[in-house]
Protein backbone atom coordinates (compact mmCIF):
# COMPACT_ATOMS: atom_id res chain seq x y z
CA UNK A 1 0.00 0.00 0.00
CA UNK A 2 2.93 2.37 0.52
CA UNK A 3 3.34 2.40 -3.28
CA UNK A 4 -0.12 4.02 -3.62
CA UNK A 5 1.28 7.51 -3.25
CA UNK A 6 -0.31 10.92 -3.71
CA UNK A 7 1.60 11.33 -6.97
CA UNK A 8 0.35 7.97 -8.24
CA UNK A 9 -3.24 8.96 -7.44
CA UNK A 10 -2.74 12.18 -9.41
CA UNK A 11 -1.39 10.23 -12.39
CA UNK A 12 -4.35 7.85 -12.12
CA UNK A 13 -6.80 10.76 -12.19
CA UNK A 14 -5.16 12.14 -15.33
CA UNK A 15 -5.36 8.70 -16.98
CA UNK A 16 -9.15 8.43 -16.57
CA UNK A 17 -11.56 9.21 -19.40
CA UNK A 18 -12.66 12.83 -19.21
CA UNK A 19 -16.18 12.26 -20.57
CA UNK A 20 -17.02 9.04 -18.71
CA UNK A 21 -20.46 8.76 -17.10
CA UNK A 22 -20.54 9.62 -13.37
CA UNK A 23 -21.10 6.99 -10.70
CA UNK A 24 -23.71 6.87 -7.95
CA UNK A 25 -22.45 10.12 -6.41
CA UNK A 26 -23.00 12.04 -9.68
CA UNK A 27 -19.49 13.54 -9.58
CA UNK A 28 -17.87 13.92 -13.00
CA UNK A 29 -14.15 13.95 -13.81
CA UNK A 30 -14.22 17.71 -14.43
CA UNK A 31 -16.11 18.45 -11.20
CA UNK A 32 -13.64 16.41 -9.14
CA UNK A 33 -10.73 18.21 -10.80
CA UNK A 34 -11.92 21.68 -9.81
CA UNK A 35 -10.37 21.23 -6.35
CA UNK A 36 -8.03 18.43 -7.31
CA UNK A 37 -5.13 18.92 -4.89
CA UNK A 38 -7.35 19.04 -1.82
CA UNK A 39 -9.50 16.15 -3.04
CA UNK A 40 -6.52 13.90 -3.75
CA UNK A 41 -4.78 14.79 -0.47
CA UNK A 42 -7.92 13.83 1.43
CA UNK A 43 -8.38 10.67 -0.63
CA UNK A 44 -4.78 9.59 -0.08
CA UNK A 45 -5.11 10.08 3.67
CA UNK A 46 -8.32 8.02 3.77
CA UNK A 47 -6.79 5.21 1.69
CA UNK A 48 -3.65 4.93 3.83
CA UNK A 49 -5.58 5.11 7.12
CA UNK A 50 -8.18 2.61 5.84
CA UNK A 51 -10.99 5.15 6.26
CA UNK A 52 -11.67 5.04 2.52
CA UNK A 53 -15.02 3.42 1.69
CA UNK A 54 -15.84 2.00 -1.71
CA UNK A 55 -19.12 3.16 -3.24
CA UNK A 56 -21.48 0.79 -5.05
CA UNK A 57 -21.28 0.62 -8.83
CA UNK A 58 -24.11 2.20 -10.78
CA UNK A 59 -25.74 -0.45 -12.95
CA UNK A 60 -26.16 0.34 -16.64
CA UNK A 61 -27.04 -1.90 -19.57
CA UNK A 62 -25.41 -1.96 -22.98
CA UNK A 63 -26.65 -3.91 -26.01
CA UNK A 64 -24.74 -6.98 -27.22
CA UNK A 65 -24.38 -7.98 -30.90
CA UNK A 66 -26.83 -10.87 -30.37
CA UNK A 67 -29.58 -8.51 -29.19
CA UNK A 68 -29.24 -9.22 -25.47
CA UNK A 69 -27.96 -6.72 -22.92
CA UNK A 70 -24.75 -6.79 -20.91
CA UNK A 71 -24.64 -5.35 -17.35
CA UNK A 72 -22.08 -2.61 -16.88
CA UNK A 73 -20.89 -1.24 -13.55
CA UNK A 74 -20.04 2.47 -13.43
CA UNK A 75 -17.77 3.32 -10.50
CA UNK A 76 -17.49 6.67 -8.75
CA UNK A 77 -14.54 8.88 -9.70
CA UNK A 78 -12.68 8.29 -6.42
CA UNK A 79 -13.08 4.53 -6.78
CA UNK A 80 -11.72 4.73 -10.33
CA UNK A 81 -8.69 6.72 -9.16
CA UNK A 82 -7.76 4.31 -6.38
CA UNK A 83 -8.45 1.27 -8.57
CA UNK A 84 -6.26 2.62 -11.38
CA UNK A 85 -3.37 3.27 -8.98
CA UNK A 86 -3.81 -0.19 -7.46
CA UNK A 87 -3.77 -1.82 -10.89
CA UNK A 88 -0.45 -0.15 -11.69
CA UNK A 89 1.08 -1.40 -8.43
CA UNK A 90 -0.23 -4.95 -8.84
CA UNK A 91 0.79 -5.12 -12.50
CA UNK A 92 4.42 -4.88 -11.40
CA UNK A 93 3.84 -8.14 -9.51
CA UNK A 94 1.62 -10.10 -11.85
CA UNK A 95 3.24 -9.26 -15.18
CA UNK A 96 6.14 -11.44 -13.99
CA UNK A 97 3.75 -14.33 -13.40
CA UNK A 98 1.19 -14.26 -16.21
CA UNK A 99 1.71 -16.76 -19.03
CA UNK A 100 2.52 -15.80 -22.60
CA UNK A 101 -0.79 -16.91 -24.12
CA UNK A 102 -2.77 -14.51 -21.89
CA UNK A 103 -3.47 -11.24 -23.74
CA UNK A 104 -6.52 -9.53 -22.28
CA UNK A 105 -6.08 -6.12 -20.64
CA UNK A 106 -2.34 -6.43 -20.13
CA UNK A 107 0.25 -3.66 -20.63
CA UNK A 108 1.80 -3.77 -24.09
CA UNK A 109 -0.66 -6.39 -25.37
CA UNK A 110 -3.75 -5.96 -27.50
CA UNK A 111 -6.53 -7.88 -29.20
CA UNK A 112 -4.49 -7.85 -32.40
CA UNK A 113 -1.56 -9.47 -30.61
CA UNK A 114 -3.90 -12.30 -29.58
CA UNK A 115 -5.27 -12.58 -33.12
CA UNK A 116 -1.73 -12.66 -34.54
CA UNK A 117 -0.63 -15.40 -32.14
CA UNK A 118 -3.66 -17.52 -33.01
CA UNK A 119 -3.12 -17.08 -36.76
CA UNK A 120 0.57 -17.97 -36.52
CA UNK A 121 -0.14 -20.96 -34.29
CA UNK A 122 -2.73 -22.42 -36.67
CA UNK A 123 -0.66 -21.83 -39.81
CA UNK A 124 2.73 -22.92 -38.46
CA UNK A 125 1.91 -25.72 -36.01
CA UNK A 126 0.29 -29.10 -36.60
CA UNK A 127 -3.24 -28.00 -35.80
CA UNK A 128 -6.22 -30.04 -36.98
CA UNK A 129 -8.83 -29.16 -34.33
CA UNK A 130 -9.90 -25.92 -32.65
CA UNK A 131 -11.70 -25.60 -29.33
CA UNK A 132 -13.47 -22.24 -29.28
CA UNK A 133 -14.41 -21.88 -25.60
CA UNK A 134 -16.32 -19.16 -23.78
CA UNK A 135 -16.91 -19.11 -20.01
CA UNK A 136 -20.56 -18.41 -19.28
CA UNK A 137 -21.20 -15.14 -17.38
CA UNK A 138 -17.65 -15.17 -16.07
CA UNK A 139 -17.58 -11.65 -14.63
CA UNK A 140 -20.92 -12.29 -12.90
CA UNK A 141 -19.99 -15.65 -11.33
CA UNK A 142 -16.37 -15.18 -10.27
CA UNK A 143 -16.09 -16.48 -6.68
CA UNK A 144 -14.84 -13.87 -4.20
CA UNK A 145 -13.28 -16.29 -1.73
CA UNK A 146 -11.31 -18.16 -4.37
CA UNK A 147 -10.17 -14.83 -5.84
CA UNK A 148 -8.85 -13.61 -2.50
CA UNK A 149 -7.03 -16.90 -1.96
CA UNK A 150 -5.35 -16.45 -5.34
CA UNK A 151 -4.38 -12.83 -4.58
CA UNK A 152 -2.91 -13.89 -1.23
CA UNK A 153 -0.42 -16.11 -3.07
CA UNK A 154 1.47 -12.98 -4.15
CA UNK A 155 0.16 -10.12 -1.99
CA UNK A 156 0.85 -10.16 1.76
CA UNK A 157 -0.09 -6.58 2.71
CA UNK A 158 -3.36 -6.93 4.71
CA UNK A 159 -4.36 -3.35 3.87
CA UNK A 160 -4.21 -4.10 0.15
CA UNK A 161 -6.23 -7.28 0.65
CA UNK A 162 -8.89 -5.41 2.63
CA UNK A 163 -9.01 -2.73 -0.07
CA UNK A 164 -9.76 -5.31 -2.76
CA UNK A 165 -12.46 -6.88 -0.57
CA UNK A 166 -14.10 -3.47 -0.21
CA UNK A 167 -14.54 -3.22 -3.96
CA UNK A 168 -15.87 -6.77 -4.24
CA UNK A 169 -18.44 -6.16 -1.49
CA UNK A 170 -19.47 -2.64 -2.48
CA UNK A 171 -22.54 -3.94 -4.31
CA UNK A 172 -24.45 -2.34 -7.17
CA UNK A 173 -27.08 0.37 -7.33
CA UNK A 174 -29.83 0.23 -9.96
CA UNK A 175 -32.64 2.80 -10.03
CA UNK A 176 -31.66 3.87 -6.53
CA UNK A 177 -31.90 0.34 -5.09
CA UNK A 178 -28.73 -1.16 -3.57
CA UNK A 179 -28.09 -4.89 -3.83
CA UNK A 180 -25.36 -6.98 -2.24
CA UNK A 181 -22.78 -8.79 -4.38
CA UNK A 182 -21.44 -12.13 -3.17
CA UNK A 183 -19.96 -13.27 -6.48
CA UNK A 184 -18.66 -11.53 -9.60
CA UNK A 185 -16.88 -8.28 -10.30
CA UNK A 186 -18.54 -5.39 -12.19
CA UNK A 187 -17.75 -5.17 -15.89
CA UNK A 188 -16.56 -1.62 -16.45
CA UNK A 189 -14.71 -1.28 -13.13
CA UNK A 190 -11.04 -0.37 -13.59
CA UNK A 191 -9.88 -3.17 -11.28
CA UNK A 192 -12.08 -5.90 -12.81
CA UNK A 193 -9.87 -6.93 -15.79
CA UNK A 194 -6.84 -7.48 -13.54
CA UNK A 195 -8.86 -9.44 -10.99
CA UNK A 196 -10.28 -11.54 -13.82
CA UNK A 197 -6.80 -12.25 -15.15
CA UNK A 198 -5.59 -13.26 -11.68
CA UNK A 199 -8.54 -15.64 -11.29
CA UNK A 200 -8.09 -17.25 -14.70
CA UNK A 201 -4.31 -17.38 -14.28
CA UNK A 202 -4.74 -19.89 -11.48
CA UNK A 203 -7.93 -21.58 -12.68
CA UNK A 204 -7.09 -21.90 -16.38
CA UNK A 205 -3.68 -20.67 -17.55
CA UNK A 206 -1.44 -22.63 -15.18
CA UNK A 207 -3.66 -25.71 -15.49
CA UNK A 208 -3.71 -25.54 -19.32
CA UNK A 209 0.08 -25.21 -19.35
CA UNK A 210 0.41 -28.27 -17.10
CA UNK A 211 -2.09 -30.25 -19.22
CA UNK A 212 -0.20 -29.47 -22.42
CA UNK A 213 3.16 -30.44 -20.89
CA UNK A 214 1.96 -33.64 -19.18
CA UNK A 215 -1.07 -34.95 -21.10
CA UNK A 216 -0.57 -33.99 -24.75
CA UNK A 217 1.52 -35.94 -27.22
CA UNK A 218 0.81 -33.77 -30.27
CA UNK A 219 1.03 -30.02 -30.84
CA UNK A 220 -1.20 -27.82 -28.67
CA UNK A 221 -1.52 -24.04 -28.95
CA UNK A 222 -3.53 -21.72 -26.71
CA UNK A 223 -4.61 -18.08 -26.84
CA UNK A 224 -6.75 -16.42 -24.17
CA UNK A 225 -8.23 -12.93 -24.16
CA UNK A 226 -10.20 -12.29 -20.95
CA UNK A 227 -12.81 -15.09 -20.74
CA UNK A 228 -12.54 -16.06 -24.42
CA UNK A 229 -10.03 -18.73 -25.34
CA UNK A 230 -9.09 -20.65 -28.48
CA UNK A 231 -7.06 -23.85 -28.20
CA UNK A 232 -5.62 -25.75 -31.17
CA UNK A 233 -4.85 -29.48 -31.16
CA UNK A 234 -3.13 -31.88 -33.50
CA UNK A 235 -5.24 -34.86 -32.41
CA UNK A 236 -9.00 -35.08 -31.96
CA UNK A 237 -8.79 -37.43 -29.00
CA UNK A 238 -6.65 -34.94 -27.10
CA UNK A 239 -9.01 -32.09 -27.98
CA UNK A 240 -11.96 -34.05 -26.59
CA UNK A 241 -10.00 -35.03 -23.49
CA UNK A 242 -8.97 -31.41 -22.87
CA UNK A 243 -12.58 -30.21 -23.21
CA UNK A 244 -13.80 -32.84 -20.72
CA UNK A 245 -11.03 -32.02 -18.24
CA UNK A 246 -11.59 -28.28 -18.67
CA UNK A 247 -15.26 -28.57 -17.78
CA UNK A 248 -14.36 -30.43 -14.60
CA UNK A 249 -11.62 -27.93 -13.77
CA UNK A 250 -13.92 -24.92 -14.13
CA UNK A 251 -16.67 -26.57 -12.08
CA UNK A 252 -14.26 -26.78 -9.11
CA UNK A 253 -14.15 -22.97 -9.06
CA UNK A 254 -17.81 -22.18 -9.72
CA UNK A 255 -17.48 -21.67 -13.47
CA UNK A 256 -18.83 -23.42 -16.56
CA UNK A 257 -18.50 -23.16 -20.33
CA UNK A 258 -21.22 -21.51 -22.36
CA UNK A 259 -23.04 -24.39 -24.09
CA UNK A 260 -23.89 -22.40 -27.22
CA UNK A 261 -20.61 -20.52 -27.61
CA UNK A 262 -18.25 -23.43 -26.94
CA UNK A 263 -17.49 -25.58 -29.99
CA UNK A 264 -14.92 -28.18 -30.99
CA UNK A 265 -14.43 -28.12 -34.76
CA UNK A 266 -12.11 -29.66 -37.30
CA UNK A 267 -9.95 -26.79 -38.52
CA UNK A 268 -6.51 -26.34 -40.08
CA UNK A 269 -4.44 -27.61 -42.99
CA UNK A 270 -5.07 -31.23 -41.99
CA UNK A 271 -8.78 -30.57 -41.60
CA UNK A 272 -8.98 -29.19 -45.11
CA UNK A 273 -7.25 -32.24 -46.60
CA UNK A 274 -9.05 -34.85 -44.50
CA UNK A 275 -12.52 -33.41 -45.04
CA UNK A 276 -11.91 -33.24 -48.76
CA UNK A 277 -10.96 -36.93 -48.80
CA UNK A 278 -14.10 -37.86 -46.84
CA UNK A 279 -16.32 -35.62 -48.96
CA UNK A 280 -17.46 -33.68 -45.88
CA UNK A 281 -17.12 -30.26 -47.45
CA UNK A 282 -15.01 -27.33 -46.25
CA UNK A 283 -14.05 -27.02 -42.55
CA UNK A 284 -16.35 -25.10 -40.24
CA UNK A 285 -15.53 -21.55 -39.20
CA UNK A 286 -15.14 -20.06 -35.72
CA UNK A 287 -15.31 -16.56 -34.26
CA UNK A 288 -12.69 -14.92 -32.06
CA UNK A 289 -12.40 -11.26 -31.01
CA UNK A 290 -14.80 -9.98 -33.65
CA UNK A 291 -13.38 -11.94 -36.59
CA UNK A 292 -14.71 -15.03 -38.33
CA UNK A 293 -11.83 -17.42 -39.07
CA UNK A 294 -11.99 -19.85 -41.97
CA UNK A 295 -9.56 -22.16 -43.75
CA UNK A 296 -8.25 -20.88 -47.08
CA UNK A 297 -5.36 -20.90 -49.51
CA UNK A 298 -2.70 -18.36 -50.36
CA UNK A 299 -2.89 -16.71 -53.76
CA UNK A 300 0.87 -16.83 -54.16
CA UNK A 301 1.45 -20.59 -53.97
CA UNK A 302 -1.87 -22.24 -53.07
CA UNK A 303 -0.62 -23.20 -49.60
CA UNK A 304 -2.81 -23.27 -46.50
CA UNK A 305 -3.68 -20.07 -44.66
CA UNK A 306 -6.36 -18.67 -42.37
CA UNK A 307 -8.69 -15.99 -43.72
CA UNK A 308 -10.23 -13.52 -41.26
CA UNK A 309 -13.40 -11.56 -41.93
CA UNK A 310 -15.53 -9.28 -39.77
CA UNK A 311 -18.21 -11.27 -37.97
CA UNK A 312 -21.54 -10.76 -39.70
CA UNK A 313 -23.38 -10.08 -36.42
CA UNK A 314 -20.77 -7.53 -35.38
CA UNK A 315 -21.01 -5.67 -38.69
CA UNK A 316 -24.82 -5.72 -38.70
CA UNK A 317 -25.09 -4.49 -35.12
CA UNK A 318 -22.66 -1.64 -35.78
CA UNK A 319 -24.51 -0.50 -38.90
CA UNK A 320 -27.85 -0.69 -37.08
CA UNK A 321 -26.53 1.52 -34.28
CA UNK A 322 -25.11 4.09 -36.71
CA UNK A 323 -28.36 4.10 -38.70
CA UNK A 324 -30.37 5.03 -35.61
CA UNK A 325 -27.92 7.71 -34.56
CA UNK A 326 -27.99 9.18 -38.07
CA UNK A 327 -31.77 9.47 -37.92
CA UNK A 328 -31.44 11.30 -34.59
CA UNK A 329 -28.90 13.70 -36.15
CA UNK A 330 -30.53 14.14 -39.55
CA UNK A 331 -31.27 17.83 -38.99
CA UNK A 332 -27.69 18.73 -38.12
CA UNK A 333 -25.46 20.35 -40.76
CA UNK A 334 -24.18 17.87 -43.33
CA UNK A 335 -20.55 18.77 -42.72
CA UNK A 336 -20.96 18.19 -38.98
CA UNK A 337 -22.50 14.76 -39.49
CA UNK A 338 -19.86 13.97 -42.13
CA UNK A 339 -17.06 14.77 -39.70
CA UNK A 340 -18.64 12.51 -37.09
CA UNK A 341 -19.09 9.66 -39.57
CA UNK A 342 -15.48 10.04 -40.67
CA UNK A 343 -14.30 9.42 -37.11
CA UNK A 344 -16.69 6.46 -36.72
CA UNK A 345 -15.55 4.76 -39.93
CA UNK A 346 -11.89 5.49 -39.18
CA UNK A 347 -12.21 3.86 -35.76
CA UNK A 348 -13.88 0.81 -37.31
CA UNK A 349 -11.14 0.46 -39.92
CA UNK A 350 -8.43 0.85 -37.28
CA UNK A 351 -9.58 -2.44 -35.77
CA UNK A 352 -10.91 -4.48 -38.70
CA UNK A 353 -8.54 -3.46 -41.52
CA UNK A 354 -6.47 -6.66 -41.44
CA UNK A 355 -5.05 -8.37 -44.54
CA UNK A 356 -7.77 -10.21 -46.45
CA UNK A 357 -10.70 -8.35 -44.89
CA UNK A 358 -10.96 -5.54 -47.45
CA UNK A 359 -14.28 -6.73 -49.03
CA UNK A 360 -15.95 -6.58 -45.62
CA UNK A 361 -14.62 -3.04 -45.11
CA UNK A 362 -16.05 -1.92 -48.45
CA UNK A 363 -19.41 -3.44 -47.48
CA UNK A 364 -19.38 -1.57 -44.19
CA UNK A 365 -18.60 1.71 -45.94
CA UNK A 366 -21.39 1.12 -48.46
CA UNK A 367 -23.96 0.34 -45.76
CA UNK A 368 -22.97 3.42 -43.74
CA UNK A 369 -23.26 5.53 -46.90
CA UNK A 370 -26.76 4.17 -47.60
CA UNK A 371 -27.82 4.80 -44.02
CA UNK A 372 -26.61 8.39 -44.30
CA UNK A 373 -28.47 8.72 -47.61
CA UNK A 374 -31.74 7.58 -46.02
CA UNK A 375 -31.37 9.97 -43.10
CA UNK A 376 -30.77 12.92 -45.45
CA UNK A 377 -33.83 11.99 -47.52
CA UNK A 378 -35.93 11.97 -44.34
CA UNK A 379 -35.12 15.55 -43.42
CA UNK A 380 -38.37 16.77 -45.00
CA UNK A 381 -40.79 15.98 -47.81
CA UNK A 382 -38.59 18.05 -50.11
CA UNK A 383 -35.35 16.72 -48.69
CA UNK A 384 -34.71 14.18 -51.43
CA UNK A 385 -31.06 14.02 -52.51
CA UNK A 386 -29.84 12.38 -55.71
CA UNK A 387 -27.53 9.39 -55.47
CA UNK A 388 -24.76 11.01 -57.61
CA UNK A 389 -24.67 13.89 -55.14
CA UNK A 390 -24.72 11.40 -52.25
CA UNK A 391 -21.73 9.58 -53.75
CA UNK A 392 -19.78 12.82 -53.70
CA UNK A 393 -20.58 13.27 -50.01
CA UNK A 394 -19.52 9.69 -49.28
CA UNK A 395 -16.25 10.12 -51.15
CA UNK A 396 -15.63 13.43 -49.40
CA UNK A 397 -16.21 12.24 -45.84
CA UNK A 398 -15.96 8.45 -45.59
CA UNK A 399 -12.41 7.01 -45.75
CA UNK A 400 -11.70 4.42 -48.42
CA UNK A 401 -10.74 1.00 -47.04
CA UNK A 402 -7.09 0.01 -46.99
CA UNK A 403 -5.14 -2.56 -45.01
CA UNK A 404 -3.77 -0.96 -41.83
CA UNK A 405 -2.27 -4.01 -40.12
CA UNK A 406 0.68 -6.15 -41.25
CA UNK A 407 0.42 -9.89 -41.70
CA UNK A 408 0.35 -11.62 -38.29
CA UNK A 409 3.68 -13.42 -38.73
CA UNK A 410 5.40 -10.13 -39.61
CA UNK A 411 4.09 -8.28 -36.55
CA UNK A 412 4.69 -11.22 -34.21
CA UNK A 413 8.37 -11.31 -35.21
CA UNK A 414 8.68 -7.59 -34.47
CA UNK A 415 6.90 -7.70 -31.09
CA UNK A 416 8.49 -10.90 -29.77
CA UNK A 417 11.90 -10.86 -31.44
CA UNK A 418 11.08 -14.06 -33.24
CA UNK A 419 9.85 -15.84 -30.12
CA UNK A 420 6.40 -17.25 -29.46
CA UNK A 421 3.62 -15.86 -27.33
CA UNK A 422 1.48 -18.94 -27.82
CA UNK A 423 3.19 -21.15 -25.28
Amino acid sequence: MHHVTLGLLRDAFEALRRNAAPGVDGVTWHAYGENLSANLTDLHARVQSEQYRAQPSKRAWIPKPDGRQRPLGIAAVEDKIVQMATVWVLNAIYEQDFVNFSYGFRPGRSQHDALDALWVGITQRKVGWILDADIQSFFDTLDHEWLMKFVEHRVADPRMLRLIRKWLRAGVSEDGEWSKTTVGTPQGAVISPLLANIYLHYVYDLWATWWRDHRATGDVIAVRYADDTAVGFQHRTEAESFLHDLQERLAEFGLKLHPEKTRLIEFGRFAQVNRTKRGDGPPETFNFLGFMHRCGTRRSDGGFTVHRETMGKRLTAKVKDIRQRLMDRRHEPTSQVGQWLKSVVTGYFNYFAVPGNTPSLWLYRLLIGKAWYRSLCRRSQKGYITWPRMKKLIDEWLPRPKVLHPYPNQRLIVTTGGGSRMR
